[in-house]
């Protein structure tokens, strides 16, 4: 922009500011003063640059310098300074403000946007100004650590600098939410989502993060948001040990608690005469759980549970002999690991089912 495209309005009486300060020698006044902060507000409001306005107020005063005695030079650098500390305040000021109401529209759009909020049609409008496109189907992943993050949290700032080098312009969004990192990216780019899983779980110091699903629309977005929580959700109940996890891949949980009442009675059937063994029920089921995430090999559950063979063995045939059904049979092993699933995703033997 050139010094004629800054409209006159900006410098309307400086020059004449300046004279009488040099003539008088007196300090800017609290109305001056105010005045030029005014200006300076109104110049950030209509899109114009600092440094050229700050241009234009010294070029102000080296029109006057000619004719000015080194006493009067003095008073008009005293002026200037003065003129353009609160030019550039009011400035300054109205780019806080307007930061902060951006702010406040994002957080805005962002609580609709995952609690699927607001009217669609208004909600993809506000959605391009933050670059998605709602028309296309979008997939969200989820990152929780250790400890919550915020916008302003070194974990954010790391994770959407790593984002931004290595896909640029893309349509991706990075925020928080209730202490968690989310993004959402285009359904068709699983690459984007791969890649802020290994970031986040890095930045977080080994948080986990989880996939959801690509869904169509903004209701799609709210229902991949939903997935990623209940895989998070799930692998704190199940104490799964991976980094990432695809909500697709842990479908068959929720089909199994989708009626939570024959879970519970599977539990209680199946899993329930093991609370009469020495120690309670949790021992034995500790027990099978290193079983059959070990794939069903003595030997491997023994080492997860620091046992020998021979004691993991003492306790699966305390387990026939208690519920009449055998780990090591495949016809019965189906029912207790159900079993099983059901009682780490209900709480139970800590919860009553």
């Amino acid at each position: 922009m050139t010094r004629s495209a800054i409209p006159d309005e900006y410098l309307e009486g400086y020059a004449g500011i300046l004279a009488d300060v040099c003539a008088t020698g007196r300090r800017l006044t609290r109305n001056e003063l105010e005045s030029l902060r005014a200006r300076g507000e109104r110049a950030a409001e209509a899109g114009l640059g600092l440094r050229l306005l700050v241009r234009r107020h010294l070029s102000a005063a080296r029109e006057l310098s000619p004719a000015l005695s080194p006493a009067g030079a003095d008073r008009v650098l005293a002026a200037v300074e003065q003129a353009v500390d609160a030019f550039a305040e009011g400035y300054e000021r109205s780019q806080k403000l307007a930061v902060r109401q951006e702010e406040a529209a994002r957080r805005e759009f962002i609580d609709d946007l995952l609690y699927g909020r607001s009217d669609l049609g208004r909600l993809a409008e506000r959605a391009e100004r933050f670059g998605l496109l709602l028309s296309r189907a979008h997939a969200v992943a989820v990152a929780q650590g250790a400890t919550p993050v915020d916008d302003t949290h070194p974990a954010t700032r790391q994770v959407e600098s790593a984002l931004v080098a290595r896909f640029g312009e893309r349509r991706i969004l990075l925020t928080t939410k209730d202490g968690r990192l989310v993004c959402i990216a285009p359904g068709d780019q699983d690459d984007v989502l791969a890649f802020f899983a290994k970031q986040a779980h890095a930045a977080t110091d080994g948080g986990r993060a989880a996939l959801g699903r690509a869904h169509a629309g903004a209701g799609g977005v709210v229902h991949s948001y939903e997935e990623a929580l209940n895989a998070l959700d799930l692998a704190d109940r199940l104490e799964l040990e991976e980094p990432v996890l695809r909500s697709a891949d842990l479908l068959v949980y929720p089909v199994l608690t989708r009626d939570r009442q024959a879970m519970a009675d599977l539990v209680h059937n199946a899993l329930g005469p093991l609370q009469a063994a020495r120690g309670g029920a949790q021992p034995l089921l500790d027990t099978l759980t290193a079983y059959f995430d070990s794939g069903c090999i003595a030997a491997e559950a023994a080492r997860r549970l620091r046992l020998s063979v021979r004691a993991l063995t003492y306790r699966l045939e305390r387990i026939h002999k208690l519920t009449g059904t055998n780990p090591a049979d495949p016809v019965h092993r189906y029912t207790l690991q159900t079993a099983v699933i059901g009682a780490r995703l209900l709480g139970w033997p800590g919860n009553e089912v």
